[in-house]
């Protein structure tokens, strides 16, 4: 299972520092469902456009280990994981938020958005949270696979 960051592990603001480095808060009850959903044998992995050592040290804290950041391309990448772990694209899930992600969302087996993301986007997926971005809508995803597993 892949996940955004920005507007799916946050909430989407960006902070930014005085000295112009990036904050980020992150919701504990979505790093928890990480965490159960890893410990389930799901494998964990954050795709993001973005970069910020704050999302290292969240992937860290949580233990994941597959952490892509500064993606343009983001099929271009789910294509590699999918390759390395010998995958296919329907055993893989992925929860994006905003039109860069549709791509990866439209060849995923099971894909995901948050209610905030753009009807351009809700459209197209599997399943759409109640929870919020930032809020709980990870970990309301996490519960649901690990209810499926």
């Amino acid at each position: 299972m892949l996940f955004d960051v920005d507007g799916v592990l946050t909430d989407g603001t960006l902070w930014y520092g005085p000295e112009g480095e990036q904050l980020k808060a992150f919701y504990a009850h979505d790093g928890h469902g990480i965490r159960m959903l890893a410990a389930s044998g799901v494998a964990v992995a954050l795709l993001s456009g973005r970069r910020s050592k704050a999302v290292a040290i969240r992937a860290r804290e949580l233990g994941i280990k597959r952490v892509f950041q500064a993606v343009d391309d983001k099929l271009a990448v789910f294509r590699k994981i999918l390759k390395k772990e010998k995958l296919p694209a329907e055993a893989a899930g992925f929860m994006g938020d905003e039109l860069v992600d549709l791509p990866v969302l439209e060849h995923c087996g099971f894909a995901c958005a948050p209610p905030e993301a753009p009807a351009a986007v809700r459209s197209r997926v599997h399943y759409v949270t109640e929870a919020p971005a930032g809020r709980g809508a990870a970990r309301e995803l996490c519960d649901l696979l690990v209810r499926a597993r």
